[in-house]
C-alpha cells in the first residue's frame, strides 16, 4: 500500500519543511481497510475504527515535527496514543502529492473541465517531473461571475473571496490547492485570466485589478478530492483492500 501511494507521489517530490509518508504503524501490517481524508484526528481515528479500517490514509500529515511527549495533552498526542493502542496506522501524502503529476491539483481541474493541463510552475525531481500548480483552459470562455459561480458549484462551497470582477471572459485558468498565493504571479506571467487557490494573505488582494481574477474558496475546500486520488490509487494497485472516503469533516473553519 505505502509503496503504491509512493510509486504515484515518491517522497522526494515533497518540500524541504514537509513530514509525508509513514506517520504511524508497522510497514509490513496486513491492510483491513483504508479510511481516506485529508486530515488525521482522533475522529478520524475512531470512524476507522467502526468502519473496521486498521489504516489512514491522510493528505495532511498528522506529524509534522517530533513529539517529546506522547499523552493526553494535546489533540494530536491524543491522535497518536490512540492510533497506536488500536492498531491504526497513518500514512499522509502531502506535497509530494501536490507535486505529482495527477496529483492535488490535476485533481481540481479536473473537476472544473480544464484541458490541456500542465504544471504552472514545472520542474524535474531525481528525474521525476513534478511542479507547483497546474494551468489549463475551460472549454468556452466564461463572464467571470458565471466563472466563480461555476467555481463555487464545484467545489460545494459557500463563498468565494475574490478580487473586482475580470470585465473580460475567463478561459484561460490557474490553480493550486492549499496555500497557492505565492503562485500568483506566476499565473500572471503564464497568461491565466483566473487564478484559483485555497488561501491568499489579504494584501496579495491589492494591484492585480483587472489583470486576473483572484477566486480563494477555502483550503479544505480545494483539497477536498484529494480523497479520490487515494482510492484510485489504492483499488488500481492494490485491488483486494477496501477503501471509505471518511464522512467526518474536519474542517476547523465555519461559515456562520
Amino acid at each position: 500500500m505505502l509503496s503504491a501511494l509512493e510509486r504515484f507521489a515518491p517522497l522526494p517530490l515533497q518540500e524541504s519543511w514537509d513530514n509525508a509518508g509513514l506517520q504511524v504503524g508497522l510497514t509490513e501490517t496486513e491492510v483491513s481497510g483504508a479510511l481516506l481524508c485529508l486530515d488525521v484526528n482522533e475522529k478520524i481515528v475512531d470512524e476507522a475504527i467502526q468502519k473496521g479500517c486498521n489504516l489512514v490514509v491522510s493528505h495532511h500529515p498528522l506529524l509534522f515535527r517530533g513529539l517529546k511527549t506522547i499523552s493526553d495533552l494535546t489533540d494530536v498526542q491524543r491522535t497518536v496514543m490512540k492510533a497506536v493502542q488500536k492498531g491504526v496506522c497513518v500514512i499522509s501524502m502531502h506535497t509530494n502529492m501536490d507535486n505529482a503529476k495527477g496529483g492535488v491539483n490535476y485533481k481540481m481541474a479536473e473537476k472544473l473541465g480544464l484541458r490541456d493541463v500542465q504544471f504552472l510552475a514545472p520542474k524535474m525531481v531525481d528525474g521525476v517531473e513534478s511542479g507547483s500548480g497546474v494551468i489549463g483552459e475551460l472549454p468556452e470562455a466564461q463572464a467571470s461571475d458565471d466563472f466563480v459561480l461555476a467555481v463555487k458549484k464545484a467545489f460545494g462551497v459557500e463563498c468565494a473571496m475574490c478580487n473586482e470582477l475580470l470585465r473580460r471572459p475567463v478561459r484561460k485558468v490557474a490553480l493550486c490547492g492549499g496555500a497557492g498565493d505565492f503562485l500568483l504571479d506566476d499565473a500572471l506571467k503564464a497568461g491565466a485570466d483566473a487564478f484559483i487557490t485555497g488561501e491568499m494573505h489579504y494584501h496579495q488582494y491589492f494591484g492585480y485589478e483587472q489583470q486576473i481574477q483572484i477566486c480563494v474558496i477555502g483550503h479544505y475546500q480545494s483539497e477536498q478530492y484529494t480523497t479520490e486520488i487515494f482510492r484510485d490509487i489504492i483499488e488500481k494497485e492494490c485491488p483486494g483492500v477496501r477503501t471509505c472516503i471518511a464522512e467526518t469533516c474536519t474542517n476547523p473553519v465555519l461559515y456562520l
